[in-house]
């Protein structure tokens, strides 16, 4: 290793070098190297040791929990079959219920689509016949490694037409709408930030009135592409948007006939308060009332035009998952809140309870990764850890996984995401250039101890939850 913390020098001498960078010494934990990323300062961050509790560290039953098409418990509890996805609560535990009525916890990948860059072509023309093929071997790969579907930016079309072609499939999907950026773009409010879209002065044009007639057309297209396909989960409406404490002074700060700035300085005045007075109470109160707007419109659409689909949210980043107002006003309009989570090893059980306090709405977190010196890629963009090798990224895999699930409101994952950046692809975000975020590499190949960690963990998730044993009740 190149850097460990002066603590556990000492219990690290006892080990051969080629243990130093995983062992088991605290509790069945093995010891993970790694660091936080850090977009202010990439090369500054300490490298520090994580212990990660693995499968192998679990007392689990000798067989992997047994699967139906669709990745859900095969045995056990069922609930009355509606033919689409939905959630319920099964002895206070918060789950999905596939379309044929079964326990389900999602496990997928995002980004799941032929790469882009000259290297990526390159070696699919080598290892593929068409889309087709494509589709149909990454799904028996990747429902090896006990995913169950192609998260968002998936290529949805081509799944959509494997799942119809093979009797039997049921590959999920997760379709993206790009509500607010999409109609942000078309009134040139938008603009490209890493990782996201950025708006004026980071406050969204919720208040315009044309947003609501925009998330109708979008809808009522999209109903017609997935209102009946029961391998579609629900919709994702955004990705990142900028919900927080600065969104009161900022759309105050907009041109005075700007529909955000009249909302806010009505809300202000309705509270019978001047702009000197404002404080973070206020503040908090406010990017509530954004949100709340924001979802009450995209709900009341996605109800409107395909209630047979569960509406996931828009996927909060950063502070906005621990603003209590905004995650509350999300657990009020949306089926499944959706979270990407970075900045931290694991999910603290503060945090866990935390959400479940706030709202009694279940959860999915959306984006997670970490990315490897051994990849050979730079690794200089993107918000993931970094780690030394593929067989840290199964640990923090799995240790990530195994927090998720002693929670009684999360009902899965998605691991960002199917392929690393290819540095030869032009026009890409500029948080996707040049770093091993995927469980495959550019060629199309899965990085075999992060795929083993991956299947150990995911094929044992209802184990691990309990919901194996509760749902034989």
């Amino acid at each position: 290793m190149k850097r460990i913390l002066l603590p556990v020098i000492a219990a690290l001498m006892c080990l051969p070098a080629a243990a130093q960078t995983h062992c088991s010494q605290d509790k069945g934990k093995v010891m993970i190297e790694a660091r936080p990323w850090d977009k202010q300062h990439p090369d500054r961050p300490a490298w520090a040791i994580y212990p990660s509790l693995t499968a192998d560290s679990l007392m689990l039953p000798a067989s992997p929990d047994p699967l139906n098409a669709y990745g859900s418990l095969a045995k056990g509890h069922k609930f009355k079959a509606t033919g689409y996805f939905r959630v319920r609560k099964l002895h206070g535990r918060w789950i999905m219920v596939d379309p044929a009525g079964r326990v389900h916890i999602d496990a997928s990948v995002s980004s799941v689509s032929p790469g882009r860059g000259e290297t990526n072509k390159t070696a699919f023309a080598e290892k593929f016949r068409d889309k087709e093929d494509w589709a149909y071997l990454t799904c028996r790969e990747l429902t090896s490694y006990g995913f169950n579907g192609a998260g968002t930016w998936s290529d949805a079309e081509a799944f959509q037409s494997m799942n119809r072609c093979h009797q039997g499939s049921h590959f999920t999907i997760c379709p993206m709408l790009n509500l607010m950026s999409g109609y942000a773009a078309t009134q040139g409010k938008a603009h490209q930030l890493p990782g996201h879209t950025g708006y004026p002065n980071q406050c969204i044009p919720v208040f315009d009135p044309g947003f609501e007639e925009y998330c109708d057309k979008v809808l009522a297209d999209a109903a017609i592409r997935y209102g009946k396909d029961p391998d579609v989960i629900g919709y994702f409406s955004d990705n990142e948007m900028p919900l927080g404490i600065k969104n009161l002074e900022g759309y105050l700060d907009l041109p005075d006939d700007d529909y955000g700035h009249k909302a806010a300085a009505r809300w202000l005045e309705s509270k019978g308060i001047g702009r000197e007075e404002i404080s973070d109470d206020i503040r908090k109160e406010f990017a509530g009332f954004a949100a709340d707007t924001y979802y009450r419109i995209v709900s009341r659409a996605v109800r409107k035009h395909d209630p047979n689909h569960m509406y996931l949210g828009s996927r909060l980043h950063g502070g906005a998952k621990y603003l209590k107002e905004v995650y509350q006003a999300a657990g009020r309009h949306c089926d499944i809140i959706s979270m990407n989570f970075y900045g931290r090893w694991e999910i603290s059980a503060e945090d866990l309870n935390r959400w479940e306090t706030w709202s009694d709405t279940p959860f999915i977190i959306t984006e997670f990764y970490t990315k490897a010196e051994d990849s050979g890629l730079a690794n200089t963009t993107g918000a993931g850890w970094l780690v030394h090798d593929q067989s840290s990224r199964s640990a923090h895999y799995q240790n990530f996984v195994i927090g998720l699930l002693r929670s009684r409101c999360c009902v899965g994952w998605c691991w960002f995401k199917y392929m690393d950046n290819d540095p030869t692809a032009s026009g890409v975000d500029p948080s996707n250039l040049n770093s091993n975020k995927g469980c495959y590499d550019n060629r199309y190949h899965p990085y075999a101890d992060l795929v083993d960690g991956m299947r150990k963990v995911n094929s044992m998730r209802y184990s691990i939850s309990n919901l194996r044993k509760r749902g034989n009740r």
